[in-house]
């Protein structure tokens, strides 16, 4: 009978063999041979060493399924890591349809597994399961791009515009055709770069993309996303894009879906269906309200305003007329969510009176003016019912939606 061995995890470090324990020895039951990694620090190891192989031994040693079947492929240290960042941001209430959204764990693989336990040790369960199942890269971008779908409002997202040619013809659009023509010109141009995509309803893909460089490793912890629906023009990115990389993803995004030209919208929100809706001129559906303890349609927006019949007739005509005209350029449906409008002023100084030292100024006055709240549009849509503003109000403000802005210039003509 063979005896397994206890092997140094250290790299450089010098093997020690000696028989293993009794209670691990199980090729009497199974003839099979297995290994388990201890954490030792001898002295002759560097502080960098000692730490590298610590780290490796706390994923593995400290649980049953540290025991490995020997020949098992172990996943590279860096996925391992990855997957444990990834698990780690996941809340717990949300663990587990997190992970059967995933489908790469089975029913019966997550029912091994601790829920109650401490999140640091139950991080570690699944992490080794997914080395278990030989879990890749791709795998655990997969995970993220889910935890990502979920948590999408924590993103600011841009949109962006894409054109064909004048009288070019539409070319039927083919979901796997668009992958791999996006992969390969991301890929011929930039050596180090993982993709990774995730279909989902409504005809979109979700792609994630983890940018290197020619000398450097994808950075896996700082990837940009984006969210294409099929035949269609748009495409939202989360802004975490670096600039030298915008040209690229653009020439990735226009080829692949067949455009000839592509432009960054002033729009942006961290609200993604809101944006969808905007662009798409979807406007009659309910929105995400996240960090809202109350449904828009439940809320009372000073639009249904009980009349008492002591009011004045000048006054009951005036507040029906205020929402009559809210109603026509509002609609009575809730409104996108966006969290602020910008409006950039460069104009001169203009004035009859007493021409001085601004009017005779050559250079534009600059002013910028933001108008924030964690609603914007229903904010501004209940300012005249409310009696806080004139109604209508400024089309400035208004137009938002159909113009399908959040970010305005003001010169003169």
């Amino acid at each position: 009978m063979r005896h397994s061995a206890w092997t140094s995890p250290f790299p450089g470090g010098k093997s020690e063999s000696t028989e293993l324990p009794q209670s691990l020895n199980r090729s009497q039951t199974d003839k099979r041979d297995f290994v388990a990694e201890i954490s030792c620090t001898p002295a002759i190891f560097s502080a960098k060493e000692r730490e590298a192989g610590a780290r490796r031994v706390s994923l593995l040693s400290l649980s049953p399924r540290g025991l490995l079947c020997r020949g098992s492929q172990e996943m590279d240290e860096t996925v391992a890591e990855f997957f444990r960042r990834t698990i780690l941001k996941i809340p717990i209430t949300e663990m587990m349809t997190v992970l059967k959204a995933w489908d790469f764990l089975s029913e019966n693989h997550l029912q091994t597994v601790n829920f109650r336990q401490r999140k640091e040790s139950l991080v570690q369960d699944l992490v080794l399961l997914c080395e278990e199942k030989r879990a890749s890269l791709n795998d655990a971008a997969l995970l993220d791009i889910i935890y990502t779908q979920f948590h999408r409002h924590q993103k600011v997202w841009d949109v962006f515009q894409m054109s064909r040619r004048p009288g070019e013809d539409i070319d039927l659009f083919d979901m796997e055709q668009f992958k791999s023509s996006f992969k390969k010109i991301l890929q011929r141009a930039l050596k180090n770069v993982t993709v990774s995509f995730r279909d989902t309803e409504e005809n979109a893909v979700w792609i994630r993309i983890a940018w290197g460089t020619q000398y450097r490793k994808p950075n896996q912890y700082k990837p940009v996303y984006v969210v294409y629906y099929s035949q269609t023009p748009y495409a939202f990115v989360a802004s975490s894009l670096l600039k030298s990389n915008l040209p690229l993803l653009g020439q990735a995004l226009t080829v692949a879906s067949k455009h000839h030209q592509i432009v960054k919208m002033d729009l942006r929100s961290r609200y993604l269906d809101s944006l969808k809706a905007i662009v798409f001129k979807q406007y009659n559906q309910n929105f995400e309200t996240h960090n809202s303890t109350t449904p828009l349609q439940e809320r009372s927006l000073g639009l249904d305003i009980n009349m008492d019949s002591r009011i004045i007739h000048e006054n009951r005509v005036e507040k029906e007329r205020i929402q009559r005209v809210t109603q026509e350029i509002f609609g009575d449906y809730p409104q996108p969510r966006l969290e602020f409008a910008q409006y950039k002023l460069e104009t001169k100084f203009k004035s009859d009176l007493n021409r001085g030292i601004l009017a005779e100024r050559e250079e534009p006055l600059r002013c910028l003016v933001k108008f924030s709240s964690p609603h914007l549009l229903e904010a501004l849509k209940s300012l005249a019912p409310a009696g806080i503003a004139d109604a209508p109000l400024s089309p400035l403000l208004t137009c938002i939606p159909n113009k399908g802005m959040n970010y305005f210039k003001i010169r003169d003509k």
